[in-house]
């Protein structure tokens, strides 16, 4: 039986995901650096935006161990390959596929897949799953999670979808190991990462680590 691997060590101790998503590229990395400025380690880069496998080997190589980077909205398995061979240290996912889920345990990377009813959740978790990111949050919001927290407690969950940074709380005090934040943290720094928007989002990101706690960033306890 394939081993379930940990989840991902920056991901425990911030319990902070950015999603880093856009048009293109080509700003990424600059975003990348001005969040881990902030104090946010976990990257997620995801593969709907064009040249996302180059801009993810960019910023692992620039930024170094104590950033983790991986790899979101991965669909499939040949996606997840790719994706794993560009160095990928974990992959996200918007649905339950146990092809990518398996192929990621099997190698020991941390897979978040994406579920919405306690059947999904079950079966992301069966198959290997780090943890399980509920998506769209916001959809049911933190008593959606906290409902499927109950009868399956053994599982982290992810809320993913809509959260914004003054929300971000909500989520962990109904049960979430982790937020992921996208478009709410970026607010356009993606599209255009002058100076000035990137300064901006540095802040944001510390201002985010200080929402869901210090004691959070420290690290309590992983999953």
């Amino acid at each position: 039986m394939t081993q379930r691997p940990a989840l991902t060590p920056q991901l425990g101790r911030t319990r902070v995901m950015a999603i880093l998503r856009s048009a293109d590229a080509s700003g990424l990395p600059a975003v990348a650096r001005a969040l881990a400025s902030g104090g946010v380690t976990c990257l997620e880069v995801t593969l709907t935006t064009a040249g996302a496998l180059d801009a993810l080997a960019r910023i692992r190589a620039e930024l170094g161990p104590d950033v983790a980077v991986g790899a979101g909205t991965v669909i499939t398995g040949d996606q997840a390959r790719d994706a794993l061979a560009a160095g990928a240290e974990f992959l996200v996912a918007p649905v339950v596929d146990t092809e990518v889920v398996r192929g990621a345990a099997d190698r020991g990377v941390p897979c978040y897949p994406g579920a919405w009813t306690p059947t999904e959740v079950s079966q992301a978790w069966r198959a290997g799953a780090a943890a399980v990111k509920l998506f769209p949050a916001t959809t049911g919001g933190p008593a959606h999670l906290r409902q499927l927290r109950a009868p399956l407690p053994h599982i982290p969950l992810l809320a993913v979808g809509g959260v914004g940074i003054d929300e971000a709380r909500d989520y962990l005090d109904a049960g979430a190991r982790a937020v992921g934040i996208g478009s709410p943290l970026l607010r356009g720094a993606n599209q255009a990462p002058t100076s000035q928007a990137l300064g901006a989002l540095t802040t944001r990101a510390r201002t985010l680590l200080d929402a869901v706690g210090t004691t959070a960033r420290a690290g309590e306890a992983t999953a």
